[in-house]
């Protein structure tokens, strides 16, 4: 089984970038799928992208609008999201998480990080 750890999470001001990684250990990288979630307090988990296990066809949630990257470096066995122009409302605990297919659902990723805190001063 696949073990994932978030990272780069922090505040940040609106209008600025972060990257957040998901390092991946105990399993073959290469052969996830991976997606990136978000939870914001109250609210219920939500997609924000997800890249086949090549590191291909990356897939978005329409709120993203061109300002998310997401991407897959087999040789490192992680995970990014490359996030620019944020926005107060991207205020959330973002996870990444490991599955057999590029799905925008949260109950196809059997694999989960323990999730890392972003929040987006105005």
């Amino acid at each position: 089984q696949v073990q994932l750890v978030e990272s780069g999470g922090r505040l940040v001001q609106a209008g600025g970038s972060l990257r957040l990684s998901c390092a991946a250990s105990g399993g073959t990288f290469s052969t996830y799928d991976m997606g990136w979630f978000r939870q914001a307090p109250g609210k219920e988990r939500e997609f924000v992208a997800a890249i086949n296990r090549s590191g291909g066809n990356p897939s978005y949630a329409t709120f993203v609008k061109g300002r998310f990257t997401i991407s897959k470096d087999n040789a490192k066995n992680t995970l990014y999201l490359q996030m620019n122009s944020l926005k107060p409302e991207d205020t959330a605990v973002y996870y990444c998480a490991a599955g057999d297919s590029m799905a925008r659902v949260t109950g196809n990723y059997p694999y989960w990080g323990q999730g890392t805190q972003v929040t987006v001063s105005s």
